[in-house]
């Protein structure tokens, strides 16, 4: 319930997208918020009214003269009480109408009258996308200060293949969450790594573990909610990479660790949340060992780089904050090793309680001590981590400006 106490208009325009406003409207209730519809009439050629008041339990709003709304303002009545306005789709022809402030109907209306923020999904063949006219309204509606999510680039109803693909509903969801989050990493750039490390045996063969992925992620997501410019360097999962991440995918420790060594100079933040091999093989095959030649088979194992230490090494660091998985003694073992890689935060878990499931126990080991975060899905610890690195960055600028 992430949006639970929200208040939400989601406006939805004529287009094939459209059909996706129905699954929108059902994830936005299901994560609490209040959602009211309104429609443009070519909307309702594609998902009717009845629909949508049925999954939002309210009235799905078309008529800019409905006698129901009192003193008949509909363009003011229905979004006086909103946080948010969203419009998905919002089609080439109600983006122009934005960027010019023209107002013809119930949605344009009381956009133009709006007084909470507008984040818009914008949903075209791939051309108008593009088009020069439409590029001056996408320039105009950013400097308004409207909110975008999306598009993205794929196949489309017409048959072409470009950007002016609507995004998902799941997506849209996350953006709206993101939107409500606290800017606590504003400006900053923050990279994270992610993921286990793959160490090839032979070209069919590999030594790995266990991890999932999915803190570095939520950790990656959680950042990008804060207003971070995020970069994730993650190795092989089989997660999507969050909206409006840049991720560089990699397979080794040592192919992690030149991706680190591009991302991480001038950064901020370093999250190393990887699950990173301590060991490659040195001797691989360079063809698959087959079963009976394998009888006795010994790998010789060389040490890989320690990506956290070298960051944390270099002059002008960005803040870094290590990882610690433990199966036993995980305050001795978390110490420890908060020490021997010289960070300012280190994040520990339990790995019996967390290895591929959504929700976690972490603690967190500073200069002031240990600070459990509790039990609770991945993304909402990634939240209170994020907020946590946010009060050191702020303690850290206060004594330099004391100093």
């Amino acid at each position: 319930m992430t949006l639970k106490g929200k208040r939400l208009l989601l406006g939805v325009t004529g287009g094939v997208a459209a059909y996706k406003a129905a699954q929108l409207a059902r994830l936005l209730a299901k994560e609490g918020a209040d959602v009211r519809v309104a429609m443009t009439e070519a909307a309702t050629r594609f998902v009717t009214p009845v629909t949508l008041q049925a999954l939002t339990g309210q009235t799905a709003w078309t008529d800019l003269w409905d006698p129901r709304v009192p003193d008949n303002m509909g363009h003011i009545e229905l979004s006086r009480d909103r946080d948010l306005i969203i419009v998905a789709p919002a089609s080439a022809d109600f983006l122009g109408k934005l960027a010019g402030g023209l107002a013809d109907d119930l949605l344009s209306t009381l956009c133009l009258a709006r007084r909470c923020p507008l984040l818009v999904a914008p949903a075209m063949n791939v051309e108008m996308w593009e088009n020069p006219a439409m590029q001056r309204n996408l320039h105009t509606l950013r400097g308004d200060g409207v909110h975008f999510a999306g598009p993205a680039a794929g196949d489309q109803a017409c048959g072409e293949v470009g950007m002016g693909r609507m995004l998902e509903p799941e997506e849209i969801v996350a953006e709206v969450e993101a939107f409500f989050q606290p800017k606590l990493l504003a400006g900053k750039h923050v990279v994270v790594t992610a993921g286990p490390t793959e160490e090839p045996i032979d070209p069919v063969r590999v030594i790995t573990n266990a991890s999932s992925g999915k803190m570095g992620y939520a950790v990656a997501r959680a950042s990008r909610e804060a207003g971070a410019r995020v970069t994730l360097v993650s190795g092989p999962t089989a997660l999507a990479t969050p909206t409006g991440v840049e991720c560089v995918r990699v397979r080794s420790a040592e192919q992690m660790f030149e991706a680190v060594k591009k991302a991480a100079p001038g950064s901020d933040v370093f999250f190393a949340a990887a699950a990173v091999s301590d060991y490659r093989v040195k001797n691989r095959a360079e063809q698959k060992i087959k079963k009976g030649a394998a009888a006795g088979l010994s790998l010789e194992l060389a040490e890989n780089p320690d990506i956290l230490a070298w960051v944390a090494g270099q002059k002008n660091a960005p803040f870094c904050v290590g990882f610690a998985a433990e199966s036993e003694k995980l305050v001795e073992h978390a110490r420890a090793k908060r020490a021997k890689k010289a960070v300012p935060l280190l994040a520990a878990n339990l790995a019996q309680h967390a290895l591929g499931a959504d929700d976690n126990e972490i603690t967190l080991f500073d200069e002031r001590g240990e600070h459990a975060l509790g039990r609770a899905p991945k993304l909402e610890l990634a939240r209170r981590l994020v907020a946590h690195v946010a009060g050191m960055l702020a303690g850290e600028k206060r004594a330099r400006a004391k100093a």
